[in-house]
């Protein structure tokens, strides 16, 4: 039986690396490249090509400096990517509610 709700699931997020950093960046402020790296256990060009995906969508920002004379890419979430988040999360409730209730009927 097909369930409508998950037709309608963000496809953007809906994949674990790009559902990782939404989520991560979510529950902290902001996070750099090698912190969200290794929260996700990932590797650089993962995270790069997932990262510039949710980039592009406007789901997160991007900012780009040094500290120390290093490279220091710093990435946050945005309201956009934010709402995406939650519209997202409620619908995994729903989808998780018809399985449990489709379990206690059988």
């Amino acid at each position: 039986m097909a369930n409508p709700a998950a037709d309608e699931l963000d496809r953007l997020i809906h994949e674990r690396i790009r559902l990782g950093i939404v989520a991560a960046l979510a529950a902290n402020d902001a996070l750099t490249f090698a912190e969200l790296r290794d929260v996700l256990k990932t590797t650089d060009g993962n995270l790069s090509v997932h990262a510039r995906k949710l980039e592009e969508a406007g789901y997160i920002r991007v900012t780009k400096g040094f500290e120390d004379r290093k490279p220091r890419t710093e990435y946050r979430l945005t309201p956009k990517g934010r709402r995406a988040l939650e519209q997202y999360l409620q619908q995994m409730e729903g989808i998780l509610s018809a399985a449990r209730d489709a379990l206690e009927r059988a």
